[in-house]
């Protein structure tokens, strides 16, 4: 399963690539982020692997992530494993005007077991899930804006 997600920010390019790659940010725009934690290589840098706990209500959701390689500005390409879901997500990051910054994100899903059955049912809740971050962040950034 392949989708493309994207929102217009309005910030500088840089400024947006510095909110983003701030690991200290991710829990204001992704909700229920109660750990992140890289346990190998170097944060940020290709092949550094991280812990992410996220608390679903009175579910808890784990998951791996490996840095597949980070050119920013321009792009960040990161592998996401779980139970029975494993995802790749090239963020893209494209200057549209000075103050106007084009965040896209592209992702790939492989699914597994109980997942893979109801794949096609959940393709537009993952899409929408993925452009709900989007949002969130663009709110985040907005927010903090100069600062």
């Amino acid at each position: 399963m392949n989708y493309i997600n994207q929102i217009d920010i309005n910030l500088p390019r840089a400024r947006v690539v510095e909110l983003f790659d701030n690991t200290e940010n991710l829990k204001e725009w992704m909700p229920g982020l109660v750990l992140f934690e890289t346990f190998e290589g170097q944060p940020g840098k290709p092949g550094a692997k991280s812990r992410m706990e996220f608390q679903m209500g009175k579910r808890k959701i784990k998951m791996i992530e490996t840095i597949i390689s980070n050119n920013l500005p321009d792009e960040m390409e990161g592998y996401y494993e779980m139970n029975g879901v494993k995802n790749n997500i090239k963020a893209s990051f494209v200057e549209i005007e000075p103050n106007k910054t084009m965040y896209i994100s592209e992702s790939t899903f492989k699914l597994s077991g109980v997942m893979w059955l109801i794949a096609p049912l959940m393709k537009k809740t993952f899409m929408k899930t993925s452009q709900d971050y989007l949002k969130r962040f663009k709110l985040f950034a907005e927010g903090r804006g100069m600062k």
